[in-house]
């Protein structure tokens, strides 16, 4: 089968099409003929030995944590309702960049007609993600709410999530390009914040007084910067770190602030409701409440500049390979 690994640590030019056997299902296992492989920007960072989050993987190594096809061999001790059927598939941490993938049968999701592959891929990603950060918010009706990456993958669902709330939403992102996504996503406002004192321009669409809730997915000097700020009694909330460092408040700063700071670590706990989340995002898809914003896709031969994209910053929504 086609497929692509990772040769070392190291930029996007080390991922290497190449031939490997196929993989077989072992007991509780599905092979998945996969048709969709998703890409995150950790992934990216995993690639390059920089990630701090998770175990560094064995080299070579075939990326991709995420895939989505149909189940075409079940293993032992797997419902055989399962063979044909349309999924989302965990493989771990690795083995999605491949034309076939292994996966447990208890990491699968099903795919509910009406929603196709590439859409379902980036809503049980990107929009478990975005729905499990609105509901820790408490977004209200009336809410002045920040996106920060307002024209990526998760952030384009969370604008298009807090304005169905009833919330007021601004969008930040870099460059025109990018804000003219977020205005047709339907953010009420727009903030460029690679323009040097962006966040007085981000005060005067606000009130003079900050945004109630904030959504971090870059961190570094941005993420400080929003913080600085946002209102007093609001709620700062992060989930990334685009810039290459997480937005680290201590009690002392957030206290005198009176801001609620949500930190990172909320990610670590949303596993066991993923699947809820995901299922909600997809109703929600197919009734045409929200849109994913899928920027780009590429072949999976191409796998290197699809990571390159991600990586520099010039993807807008998800980025996917399709095999």
């Amino acid at each position: 089968m086609r497929m692509v690994r990772a040769t070392r640590l190291g930029g996007p030019e080390v991922l290497v099409p190449g031939q490997a056997p196929d993989p077989v299902a072992g007991p509780g296992q599905v092979l998945v003929e996969v048709e969709v492989a998703g890409i995150s920007f950790v992934e990216t960072q995993i690639r390059r030995g920089t990630d701090r989050w998770h175990e560094p993987p064995r080299l070579p190594y075939v990326p991709g944590g995420l895939v989505a096809g149909r189940v075409s061999t079940i293993g032992d001790r797997v419902d055989p309702a399962w063979r044909g059927r349309r999924v989302v598939a965990s493989t771990g941490e690795t083995g999605g960049f491949a034309e076939r993938a292994v996966a447990g049968a208890d990491d699968l999701f099903p795919v509910p007609d009406g929603v196709g592959l590439p859409e379902a891929i980036t809503l049980y990603s990107d929009g478990s993600t975005a729905e499990g950060l609105i509901e820790n918010a408490g977004i209200r009706p009336g809410d002045r709410v920040l996106v920060e990456a307002a024209a990526g993958g998760v952030g384009s669902l969370l604008v298009q999530l807090a304005r169905s709330m009833g919330a007021r939403v601004v969008g930040a992102a870099r460059g025109t390009r990018k804000l003219g996504v977020v205005r047709d996503l339907g953010a009420d406002e727009v903030v460029d914040y690679s323009v040097p004192g962006w966040t007085a321009h981000l005060l005067g669409v606000t009130g003079g007084t900050g945004p109630d809730v904030v959504f971090d997915g870059v961190g570094g000097q941005i993420g400080r910067e929003v913080f600085e700020a946002t209102a007093r009694g609001g709620r700062f909330s992060v989930h990334g770190a685009s810039s290459g460092a997480v937005t680290l408040i201590n009690a002392a700063e957030a206290s005198r602030g009176d801001v609620t700071v949500i930190g990172i670590e909320q990610l670590f706990v949303f596993g066991p409701q993923v699947r809820r989340w995901a299922r909600r995002m997809m109703s929600r898809a197919a009734a045409g409440q929200i849109r994913p914003l899928i920027g780009q896709t590429f072949p999976l031969e191409e796998a290197a500049t699809a990571h390159a994209t991600v990586e520099d910053r010039t993807a807008v929504g998800k980025t996917l390979l399709l095999i």
